[in-house]
């Protein structure tokens, strides 16, 4: 993972010595989670998230962007809207670091040095790495087959978990010059995983400590067929910074 970011942070900083723009900034909003717990709604930020971000602008259309994101997800069964899910109750929470980078491409020129307010949707795509610990809480119902063998009574499964994914990040936002030196956005970017346990859902490991020998079993619950999703929705305020560009063949 380390090794993953300073990759990265070389990039992007051999690639600005030469640039002609750049753009250093914050980001500051929310996240959520959409998967096997909690509420099924896709835009719902309920945890703080925060992140710096660095763009490279080539053109007035299209822009090179790295990102680090940090968040927290949480979900609760009792917040859903489905039935079924608001009698398991299950519940998690998960620390989230991210590092993105990708292509970022402006609908309308978005030209810094051109005098008046500039103002354009964007949409941007790449490529995430996300790395995550957490801890679940999972309800199993009387009857539920563990090992061949219904439960006699209701359990509760709790479990620390850690793992990492890639992501592949959709981002739609509108953004706009303040002045000649700062630009401010609007954005929400949902991240498709490769994963299914986010929330550790698939594979939950449920250690029997009632018979003999003591037996490890790997439980599967929610839709195992779908994997997880999770969501930024905030504001962006960045820098510019660098020689005037010239946008031009040469």
């Amino acid at each position: 993972m380390n090794r993953f970011f300073t990759l990265i942070l070389s990039l992007f900083l051999s690639v600005s010595m030469y640039s002609q723009i750049n753009e250093i900034g914050v980001f500051v909003g929310g996240s959520n989670f959409v998967g096997d717990v909690g509420s099924t709604s896709y835009i719902a930020p309920n945890k703080l998230a925060l992140g710096v971000l660095y763009k490279w602008n080539q053109t007035t259309r299209l822009a090179y962007r790295a990102s680090l994101m940090y968040s927290k997800l949480s979900a609760n069964d009792t917040e859903s809207n489905d039935i079924s899910r608001q009698l398991r109750e299950d519940r998690f929470d998960t620390k989230l670091t991210e590092a993105s980078v990708g292509i970022e491409f402006n609908f309308f020129d978005f030209d810094l040095y051109r005098a008046g307010r500039q103002f354009t949707p964007y949409i941007y795509t790449g490529i995430s790495y996300a790395s995550y610990e957490g801890d679940l809480s999972h309800n199993i119902p009387i009857g539920t087959r563990i090992s061949g063998i219904p439960t006699s009574g209701p359990m509760q499964i709790q479990e620390n978990y850690s793992n990492s994914s890639f992501a592949i990040p959709f981002n739609i936002g509108v953004k706009t010059t303040l002045n000649s030196r700062f630009i401010l956005a609007v954005e929400a970017g949902a991240r498709y995983t490769f994963t299914d346990d986010l929330d550790s859902s698939y594979p939950l490991t449920y250690v029997d400590m009632s018979v003999s020998p003591v037996t490890v079993n790997n439980i599967a619950f929610g839709n195992i067929n779908n994997n997880d999703w999770y969501l930024f929705t905030g504001v962006t305020l960045t820098y510019t910074f660098g020689q005037k560009p010239c946008y031009c063949a040469d």
